[in-house]
């Protein structure tokens, strides 16, 4: 469960700051087109799509932050 946790959590951090890349680039950075996924198609997040891909990567943080706490099995 530890090693799920610490890839899920390095999997978001990686894919918020690409978003946020993306986003502050104006599409130019286009290395993970995946992000574009994860914000575009959301209706209530048309127009803040930096601060979802920061919230994306605040969590990824948090992920691997909380995996340090669970035992290893």
């Amino acid at each position: 469960m530890k090693r799920f946790l610490e890839v899920v959590g390095f999997l978001l951090t990686v894919l918020g700051v690409c978003g946020v890349i993306r986003e502050l680039t104006d599409g130019w950075f286009k290395l993970m087109g995946l992000t574009r996924f994860l914000t575009d198609n959301v209706g209530f997040l048309e127009g803040r799509e930096v601060f979802a891909n920061l919230v994306i990567a605040v969590l990824g943080l948090v992920l691997m932050v909380a995996s340090d706490r669970v035992p290893k099995s």
